[in-house]
């Protein structure tokens, strides 16, 4: 959608997104077949279908977002706020929208994915935190040994990945609860020297963190959906040979 707002060629799915993506609507295919061959009295089959729709929305808007980022960002030349004319200040103001947008949305949708692989693994993270993120869901994989391989390889995904997704947190932390993170680059900047110029923060880092991030993102949930789809698998085949024992 936004890609065609700015005149930009539709895109076209590849490497990470991609995968994510194709995992994720694999599974919601599944879950599909599985309502429609049985009853799915509690629900439960369409509600994780719903939630795994969700998850390829939000993640088609974060990406989204970081694009839109990028965009506005090659509009942004000077280094100085000062030194702006009108039209880049607009520019500026779009890019920081966008970027905000991306990093709120990592945060947003690894916890949402955390609800759907508690849900899916019966983790009940709830009990220990009723308030519960991504990062918790993965502490109860640990504590709970449960599902190893998934646990260990979305751990590693994390760890890959730790340094970007940290300074994201800490910007999105400003933002929501503290005061907007560009404002807290520049209220740092004014008690260096009251009359300075406004340096703009290093917006290529920055956007770097937040590609980063939609990476980890997409091989987070590339990892949980591929898994829960080999899962599902192994438990038909298992439960196929179950039938077949007793056969008369």
């Amino acid at each position: 959608m936004l890609r065609t707002l700015l005149g930009e060629p539709p895109r076209e799915n590849s490497g990470v997104l991609a995968e994510a993506m194709d995992n994720m609507a694999k599974v919601a295919s599944i879950l599909r077949k599985e309502m429609n061959a049985h009853e799915d009295r509690d629900h439960e089959y369409r509600k994780l279908e719903i939630w795994t729709r969700g998850l390829i929305s939000s993640l088609d808007e974060l990406e989204q977002s970081w694009f839109a980022a990028a965009f506005y960002r090659r509009s942004v030349v000077a280094g100085y706020m000062d030194d702006m004319s009108p039209t880049e200040q607009g520019e500026y103001a779009r890019y920081v929208y966008f970027y905000k947008d991306g990093f709120i949305r990592v945060f947003s949708l690894l916890d949402k994915l955390g609800t759907v692989l508690n849900s899916l693994y019966d983790l009940n993270t709830g009990k220990v935190k009723a308030h519960f993120s991504y990062f918790t869901v993965l502490r109860q994989f640990q504590l709970l040994q449960a599902h190893n391989p998934l646990a260990n390889e979305l751990e590693r995904i994390r760890n890959s990945y730790r340094e970007p997704v940290e300074n994201l947190r800490k910007r999105r932390n400003a933002e929501i609860h503290y005061m907007n993170a560009e404002m807290t680059d520049d209220l740092w900047q004014r008690h260096q020297g009251l009359h300075d110029k406004i340096q703009l923060e290093d917006l290529d880092s920055h956007l770097e963190d937040l590609k980063q991030s939609l990476e980890m993102v997409c091989k987070s949930l590339s990892a949980a959906f591929r898994y829960s789809n080999e899962q599902w698998h192994k438990n038909k085949a298992a439960s196929s040979k179950r039938s077949e024992h007793v056969q008369p």
